[in-house]
């Protein structure tokens, strides 16, 4: 069965066929990455997980429910809330307030299997709202060390942090060549 193609919000999503199918490289990640992490494997987390792997940006509840028409919107945050919590996935909130989630943590980093899902920043584009992850792992250790740094500082005046969080704002590609 071949994928659908839909628009929404200016972008382009893949809509999963009917069944509980993926492209089979991408269920098949989505497995393995289940069972690395003893998470039960279950057809809405393959699907899910599947899509995930398959976007080069961070989706919404509502981007991921148009593109799984089929699953009900609490399995849904319920797929979402199990790949989160096992660090297969990560949640972005915008300042818009809207949940996007991206594949992160152990399944985003192969050769790094125990990185944790947000030692990275984000770009979030102003005009479309899109959020992409900045996937640098060099940067992400360079950052880490220089706010090290602060952060020793900031706790010499009593404060403890629980998390780093960096989005950079912009407009993506598309809205750019869009303004011209």
């Amino acid at each position: 069965m071949s994928h659908l193609i839909m628009m929404h919000s200016k972008s382009m999503i893949q809509r999963h066929p009917a069944s509980h199918t993926a492209v089979p490289s991408e269920a098949q990640q989505a497995k393995e990455h289940l069972r690395r992490v003893s998470v039960r494997v279950t057809p809405a987390r393959i699907e899910v997980m599947s899509l995930l792997l398959a976007q080069q940006r961070a989706m919404s509840h509502t981007e991921l429910q148009d593109a799984l028409p089929n699953m009900d919107r609490v399995t849904l945050y319920r797929a979402l809330d199990c790949l989160s919590e096992a660090g297969l996935a990560h949640k972005i909130v915008g300042d818009d307030r809207v949940s996007r989630f991206r594949i992160g943590g152990a399944g985003h980093h192969p050769d790094e299997p125990n990185v944790l899902a947000h030692e990275h920043g984000h770009f979030q584009c102003t005009r479309c709202a899109k959020v992409y992850c900045l996937d640098q792992p060099q940067f992400a250790k360079n950052l880490q060390q220089q706010l090290s740094a602060t952060l020793a500082a900031t706790q010499k005046q009593g404060f403890t942090t629980h998390g780093i969080e960096l989005t950079i704002k912009g407009w993506c590609e598309h809205c750019n060549s869009e303004s011209d």
